[in-house]
């Protein structure tokens, strides 16, 4: 079974711990089963690229590399502020998202229909 993360691909967070502390950036991508997240711009290593050939010559690439997931901290898009996040099933049967400073809603509300619509 997957782990719940408490933030998504495409949310804005900030890095609470570590030597990243303090840097903000959005989710690239994350990987509920191991509990990581990669945050643009964020944790950036650098990496020693084989060389394959004519077309990709040998390279030292920097890219970003995955943080645990409790060392970033959900950014409201309302309040613009830090916030631990609460779920709560809204009147459509949707669960949301709810930001524990100002209330306001995270996710927005969408009812996926079947696949023949």
């Amino acid at each position: 079974m997957a782990n719940k993360l408490h933030v998504k691909t495409d949310d804005n967070v900030i890095v609470i711990t570590g030597k990243e502390r303090g840097k903000k950036g959005k989710i690239v991508k994350a990987f509920p089963a191991d509990g990581k997240v990669i945050v643009s711009e964020v944790n950036m290593v650098k990496k020693h690229q084989k060389g394959k050939g004519q077309n990709k010559p040998a390279a030292i690439i920097e890219r970003e590399a995955p943080l645990d997931a409790s060392n970033v901290m959900l950014i409201c898009p309302k309040c613009g502020e830090p916030t631990r996040v609460s779920k709560k099933i809204i009147k459509d049967g949707t669960k949301v998202r709810i930001c524990k400073k100002c209330g306001a809603q995270i996710d927005k509300s969408k009812k996926t229909s079947g696949k023949g619509e």
